[in-house]
């Protein structure tokens, strides 16, 4: 039995990873952003160990998600799941000054990467359009470009692959993947996603907690338990440090 941490787990694709985790026979910690909708969790999931609360979109709420999470472990793996769509109409600022969607998409897995004890396995969930993603390292924030949704959730996708095969590399003790979910039918998706949300949760729960040669994989992006091709940009190490270089000097956090 292993013991899991699921980050965004109130909904879609998260609480269905969190579901099949114990419907396995695994331990589970959800995370969910408010305390209401903690409360959901622990009704849909009543088996659940814990539900911590955390709004990723507020870096010191993130730090203590952090905090709680150190106290709830060690784990065996952390499946970051948490993440916001693209379809933001303007460019929107956290309470932090940062650009929403990089900070819940990016900065946040980045920070509790930084702070929580390093688990055997780390799986972050990205996108297809991790493909269609660009590292404006000059521009993280879309301060200086014209605001296009869309491609601001793509790069930050983008910056979850960075961020995973980044990990693997400089933690080699640690299995650290990457997982494409597909257009999965949740609010995030829409009505006219092609997938079943099991499927969209199946990848990531193999790798948090399987023995399957296929499973003990790292450095590698995945879709529907087969290794793909990343995003080029993901696999520079040159890019890879200097995108870890600035996550850590807008958290004040680096990687242990």
């Amino acid at each position: 039995m292993s013991l899991v941490l699921v980050t965004g787990s109130a909904d879609g694709i998260g609480l269905e990873t969190a579901r099949q985790l114990l419907a396995a026979g695994h331990d589970v910690v959800a995370h969910a952003r408010s305390a209401a909708r903690a409360d959901d969790v622990r009704a849909a999931l009543p088996q659940v160990r814990d539900v911590l609360v955390g709004d990723l979109a507020s870096l010191a709420q993130t730090r203590e998600l952090a905090a709680a999470a150190s106290a709830a472990g060690p784990f065996d793996a952390v499946v970051h799941n948490a993440g916001v769509g693209g379809d933001a109409a303007a460019r929107e600022v956290t309470e932090d000054g940062l650009e929403r969607i990089f900070q819940v998409n990016a900065v946040a897995p980045y920070l509790l990467t930084a702070l929580v004890p390093r688990p055997g396995r780390l799986v972050y969930l990205t996108s297809g359009l991790q493909e269609r993603g660009r590292l404006h390292l000059d521009d993280l924030q879309w301060e200086q470009r014209a605001w296009d949704g869309m491609q601001a959730y793509s790069d930050s996708k983008l910056h979850d692959v960075v961020l995973a095969l980044a990990v693997a590399r400089l933690w080699p003790d640690v299995l650290s993947t990457t997982v494409d979910p597909g257009w999965i039918r949740t609010r995030m998706g829409g009505p006219q996603a092609t997938d079943d949300v099991a499927d969209g949760a199946a990848t990531q729960v193999w790798l948090a907690t399987s023995d399957d040669e296929g499973a003990r994989v790292t450095g590698a992006y995945l879709k529907r338990f087969e290794v793909q091709e990343p995003n080029p940009a993901a696999t520079g190490t040159a890019l890879q440090d200097a995108l870890l270089d600035r996550l850590a000097g807008l958290t004040g956090a680096r990687l242990p």
